[in-house]
């Protein structure tokens, strides 16, 4: 009796899941733009780009301080020091090595929090007729990027009532992932799940 049981359920899930049209009557042929998605919250990356710029400036300093001022101070082999008193920091592949590790490590924080601020979107917006979306994302020193595409060219990776914190939503021929904050509002959250 069991395994009817189930079939029986399946089979009724099946129906209600088959009978749901709630997406298939969503109507995409707009007459205006319409914002799917909104998140404003200039302030955190007008933040989070000073602090990479600073990290950068305080780096790049530690990298040409580094570069001009470690001088060759040779130190006598002995086994009775320990292994960081033996190390000549002047001497070219240390003073070298410590340049461009420290150059490198600003330049990398300040690579991602722009990378992470470019791809940041703003305002997700439909246009008229419903076959181009506008991404509207933030820049690093707080104006605005604007990128038109059409649907066909863009795939959202989740769903936003499984995603908790972002959705990434990827675009044809484009590097990386644009990022949907879960934090932001969804203007009109069954046109975007149709669409996007």
């Amino acid at each position: 009796f069991r395994p009817v049981k189930i079939y029986a359920s399946l089979k009724s899930n099946v129906k209600l899941y088959c009978t749901n049209t709630s997406n298939v009557n969503v109507n995409t042929n707009l007459v205006k733009d319409v914002i799917l998605y909104k998140y404003d919250n200039p302030r955190f990356f007008k933040l989070l780009n000073v602090f990479s710029i600073c990290q950068f400036g305080f780096w790049s300093y530690l990298s040409h301080f580094a570069f001009t001022s470690l001088r060759d101070a040779p130190v006598e082999d002995s086994t009775d020091l320990a292994w960081w008193q033996r190390i000549n920091l002047g001497d070219n592949k240390y003073r070298n090595g410590i340049t461009a590790l420290s150059f490198l490590i600003g330049y990398g924080i300040l690579a991602i929090s722009w990378m992470y601020t470019l791809r940041s979107v703003r305002y997700l917006v439909l246009h008229k007729g419903g076959s181009k979306v506008t991404f509207v994302t933030y820049a690093p020193f707080g104006q605005n990027r604007m990128m038109t595409v059409g649907l066909e060219n863009v795939s959202c990776q989740a769903t936003r009532h499984n995603s908790r914190s972002q959705i990434p939503i990827k675009i044809k021929n484009r590097f990386m992932y644009y990022i949907l904050d879960m934090q932001g509002e969804f203007k009109n959250a069954q046109l975007f799940d149709y669409t996007a």
